[in-house]
């Protein structure tokens, strides 16, 4: 068996699924820490405690959005080339899913849970729900089929498939039918399984 070159930390409750997800698809060996946020695994790789961390080559990779980017790169897989036309459209997906699903999802987190109490506006969530309803009309129109970029899945495909899910769990409608084909499919990647196994 090869000897893992990768050591991943961070709970597959949290954004670290994805980064998991992405090394289970690549069929790479890895060490899986899964720890949470603010644990002492995550402060002794990331002064703010957040998770994922990759480690690699030596070094700490965090955000979940850069390692995906990192091993997809890396490896060759995932991912259209750096410099082509393919690939800016690829990262014009990435962080549009950023800004408009996992930014509004983020928001509202903070806002039931993370926040001191004294600082949480729990009214901010309804029109968190309104735009993502208004995000998702705008996605469905740059998606390609069946996945994102079209016939394989890619970077933002992990991004996106994530966030509704998560989505799902903080009881924000997935309004767009063709968005619930679309988790279904994700969903029924064998890696998903093993990740969410873990």
């Amino acid at each position: 068996m090869n000897t893992p070159v990768y050591t991943l930390i961070g709970s597959v409750k949290t954004r670290a699924a994805r980064a998991v997800w992405l090394l289970e698809e690549l069929g790479l060996p890895f060490t899986h820490i899964a720890a949470g946020p603010r644990s002492p695994e995550a402060l002794a790789q990331n002064p703010a405690g957040k998770v994922p961390v990759l480690l690699a080559e030596g070094q700490t990779i965090t955000d979940s959005t850069a390692i995906l980017t990192y091993l997809a790169d890396k490896h060759g897989a995932f991912t259209a080339a750096p410099g082509t036309i393919a690939r800016a459209q690829q990262d014009s997906l990435t962080h549009f899913i950023l800004d408009e699903f996992d930014a509004l999802l983020w928001t509202a987190a903070r806002h039931s849970f993370v926040l001191p109490v004294e600082h949480r506006l729990p009214a901010i969530k309804e029109p968190l729900r309104w735009e993502m309803a208004r995000s998702q009309q705008t996605l469905i129109t740059r998606m390609g089929a069946p996945y994102l970029m079209g016939d394989a899945p890619s970077v933002p495909d992990f991004i996106l498939a994530h966030c509704l899910g998560w989505a799902a769990s903080a009881k924000f409608d997935i309004t767009e039918p063709r968005l619930h084909d679309y988790l279904t499919l994700m969903r029924a990647r064998p890696a998903y399984a093993r990740t969410m196994a873990r």
